[in-house]
């Protein structure tokens, strides 16, 4: 069973874990933090601190069960290493200090213990302590912890077995008629997190320890596992010899020396299970299910990966991150590229200290928690390569975010490549971080194709274009995409859906975020008014002060950037009467985003590495459009409407969105970029005013300089008929009806409008055929030989019949569009060309 212990630095959560270890047998006598020799804390950093930095595991048994006892930091500074715990633990203990009682971080554990769903016992330390009230203790414990925080001190009290069966309606029923609650049901209450047992003590006076672990082991029970394996892995570390180490938790079966792992597209095998206790560790053969461990021969390996088969748990994101940023300054004699190299070397092991390269002025960034983690960073950093670095230009982790909906689109396509992505972008809740949704149809995309684009979504932290910092607190929605049948690949659709995302936040409007400070301030009363001064012109906020008899408590929320070490100033003014409490509560609107952006001087257009344009092919050359003029040369219609209802489901012409061969494509886009000069100065489609002339429902007229005297439109037939729905659902039960319902339309249309009207149809799969010409009525019904598509046809047409009738095309198919467009003709898109109809049918019924 997996326990970790957790706390609010100085609570004595390590003396706590001296005391279970020497009960248990472990060790034979206690060691103290104050002497720097305990048993887990074994790094020269955290025994001349005197805080827990590394999370250590030890085995030991209490009672009848195995116990696998994580030790983890209580430092806010690397709480990060202590949440990368949590993902493994079965039950938690959490320890607090009866001086203290209910600190900030201990509610920022609390509301870890909820998310990952972990049981908790409770551990009230330094109860030795002269003017404690036990009774206020535990009030401040119910307000965090509810109604289910229990004294178990003593359950053989009527009011204690009360207090546990008001947790559950049924336990209460049982107690009411029997005056008893059972040893099942508290067991069943605790691992259902109903009930959160209390225990109060002095680690450091050994008073309450015995107690505590025989009842910790009385009323926490075994879990059970499946037979297949996995294992959850929650650190990455280095033994004295280099050897890469990761540890992990058995969620089902057993591992085996030797087993071959076999986890992104890599084959290793396990060389060592190694079962640590402190310092030591015994090498064992076979691990069984519900243990942690370590293995030597995985070198890919990372924090929060799920390793076999094993679904018992996901993949997990961690909830807190670094706020800070701090460039790395080396000595002038240092190869910087070396030392790349050994910090993400560290940075696998803290994952949380995100490592940047700026490759424009070869320089190295970290964000870490905070001025602690900084100094021990710089320690590590020594020990561990010899070289003695500084840290500068610390500034808070902005964040950016969006206020509007917006259309984003990416294109990829040089030489035998092929992708195109359509996403809506559109503001979430605070806090929420990227939310992603698919609302892509598989008759336009393939499945894998789609799964391969959210991957591709989630699968880095994109930054946003106002000042190069990440995004957050976005919905994305993939609404369409398009792949070549021969030429996608994977990669193809990394570098649309990229482009995609970056297309679409050019557009929105941004917002920017900065981390706050939720601060809890107790202090004489006659320092409240300075404290309230000081935070409004830190632009924070607080709630009503709370008059105690001894002084007064302030809480509320401000800037980071602006609070920084304020609490050096607090002590001073209160005269080290006051005590200061803060931990990061998330991002909010920044409160000087134009200094702030004017500062970082981020230009997204020369963001090589970040986009926001996309690339397309003509004449076997791949060139870049702007994000700006990239929507007129996307290959499918756009599915936004600007409304709230974000996604319309029109439909493609199924033979042009994943069947296209790469001889299709290569003669449309030979014939409609003839410059064999060609290139991105050159290009037509740069020039928005080439599209100036589209056709409108509204506005059926041609608009060029020189206007011939008759007018003729060419349908697309299959096109029109998949793109209206009505059309569409005939064709699912009967496609000659459809062609006959969409041929009586354009009838009635032409008999109206009096214009040389052609639909034509693909039939170029049809072998030996040789191609038809029909006149139904008074418009004329085309069927395009074999090994010709309509596209091709329609593009052979406007050609010839340009230099005599005002032509215009009407298709959603966005490459035929951009091939008539440049032959001059006009284009109507199928959703307007239907609006177009009914506006006629409107008129003749209106004549009649």
């Amino acid at each position: 069973m997996v326990t970790g212990i957790m706390a609010h630095v100085d609570a004595g959560k390590t003396t706590l874990s001296e005391s279970i270890l020497y009960h248990a047998g472990i060790v034979k006598e206690m060691g103290r933090v104050d002497r720097g020799n305990t048993f887990l804390d074994t790094d020269d950093i955290e025994k001349k601190r005197g805080i827990t930095i590394y999370s250590k595991e030890a085995n030991l048994k209490i009672g009848d069960k195995e116990i696998y006892l994580i030790d983890t930091p209580g430092h806010v500074d690397f709480s990060s290493e202590m949440e990368r715990s949590l993902s493994v633990l079965d039950y938690a203990i959490l320890v607090i200090s009866g001086a203290d009682g209910v600190q900030a971080h201990t509610g920022t554990l609390w509301r870890l213990f909820k998310l990952y769903n972990i049981p908790v016992f409770v551990f009230v330390n330094k109860m030795d302590q002269p003017d404690i009230d036990k009774s206020l203790v535990m009030k401040d414990i119910e307000k965090l912890c509810g109604n289910g925080a229990v004294d178990f001190t003593d359950l053989s009290d009527e009011n204690v077995k009360e207090a546990i069966a008001m947790t559950d309606e049924e336990m209460l029923e049982k107690y009411m008629e029997t005056g008893e609650v059972s040893y099942g049901d508290i067991v069943e209450g605790i691992a259902n997190r109903q009930i959160f047992p209390c225990f109060f003590g002095s680690a450091l006076k050994d008073e309450g320890i015995v107690e505590f672990m025989n009842a910790f082991a009385k009323y926490s029970r075994e879990k059970s596992y499946k037979d297949e394996f996995g294992a959850k892995v929650y650190k990455i570390l280095r033994d004295e010899q280099g050897n890469r180490l990761t540890y992990m938790k058995i969620l089902g079966g057993s591992l085996k020396v030797k087993s071959v792992m076999e986890y992104d597209d890599v084959s290793e095998k396990i060389d060592q299970i190694r079962i640590y206790s402190g310092e030591k560790f015994v090498a064992v053969n076979e691990l069984n299910a519900g243990a942690v461990c370590c293995v030597t021969g995985l070198t890919k390996t990372k924090a929060g990966q799920i390793l076999g088969k094993n679904d018992s748990m996901l993949e997990t994101n961690p909830v807190l991150e670094p706020v800070l940023r701090y460039r790395l300054v080396l000595p002038k004699d240092q190869d910087v590229f070396v030392m790349l190299k050994n910090m993400k070397q560290l940075e696998e092991e803290e994952p949380q200290l995100k490592v940047e390269w700026n490759e424009e002025h070869y320089e190295i960034y970290v964000k870490v928690m905070g001025a602690v983690y900084l100094e021990v960073l710089k320690s590590v950093i020594y020990d561990r390569f010899g070289v003695n670095v500084d840290f500068d230009m610390g500034n808070v982790v902005y964040k950016e975010t969006i206020t509007d909906r917006v259309y984003g689109v990416g294109h990829y396509e040089p030489l035998k490549h092929y992708a195109e992505v359509h996403l809506i972008l559109e503001p979430g809740e605070l806090g929420s971080g990227v939310v992603v949704e698919n609302k892509a149809i598989e008759d336009e995309l393939d499945k894998n194709w789609q799964r391969l684009i959210i991957t591709h979504i989630l699968e880095k932290k994109h930054i946003g274009v106002l000042t190069g910092s990440e995004i957050t607190d976005i919905k994305i929605t993939l609404v369409a995409g398009r792949a070549h049948k021969k030429h996608t690949e994977g990669g193809d659709f990394r570098q649309a859906t990229y482009r995609a995302i970056r297309q679409g936040l050019k557009q929105a409007n941004t917002k920017l975020l900065e981390p706050y400070y939720k601060f809890k301030m107790e202090m004489p009363s006659e320092n409240l008014g300075r404290a309230m001064t000081d935070i409004q012109r830190m632009n924070g906020r607080f709630s009503e002060p709370v008059m105690e008899a001894d002084g007064v408590i302030l809480e509320g929320y401000a800037p980071v950037s602006l609070m920084g070490d304020y609490s050096q100033e607090f002590t001073a003014y209160t005269r080290g009467k006051g005590r200061f409490f803060c931990e990061i509560s998330g991002y909010e609107e920044c409160h000087n985003q134009v200094e702030v952006v004017e500062n970082i001087g981020y230009d997204s257009e020369s963001d090589v590495a970040n986009p926001t344009g996309s690339m397309f092919c003509a004449h076997g050359a791949g060139f870049y459009v702007p994000w700006d003029e990239v929507h007129e040369m996307m290959h499918l219609e756009s599915r936004f409407n600007g409304k709230k209802e974000a996604y319309e489901t029109m439909t493609v012409k199924k033979a042009n969105v994943t069947a296209a061969t790469d001889e299709e494509l290569k003669a449309i886009f030979e014939k409609t970029y003839r410059n064999s000069d060609f290139d991105i100065i050159n290009n037509p489609y740069r020039n928005k005013r080439r599209f100036e002339n589209d056709v409108r429902p509204s506005d059926f007229k041609y608009k060029g300089k020189k206007e011939p005297s008759e007018e003729c439109l060419l349908v697309d037939g299959y096109n029109i008929i998949f793109a209206w729905d009505e059309l569409k659902d005939l064709a699912n039960v009967n496609l000659d009806g459809a062609r006959g319902a969409l041929q009586d339309i354009l009838s009635n249309y032409q008999g109206y409008k009096k214009c040389h009207l052609i639909v034509v149809f693909d039939a170029y799969k049809v072998k030996g055929n040789r191609g038809s010409v029909e006149k139904y009525n008074d418009i004329y019904v085309v069927y395009t030989k074999e090994a010709e598509t309509a596209d091709a046809y329609i593009e052979k047409t406007v050609k010839e019949m340009g230099k005599k009738y005002r032509v215009t095309v009407a298709t959603s198919d966005r490459l035929e569009q951009m091939v008539v467009v440049g032959e001059g003709a006009h284009r109507l898109s199928a959703r307007d060309f239907y609006a177009e109809v009914e506006r006629v049918n409107e008129e003749i019924r209106g004549r009649l």
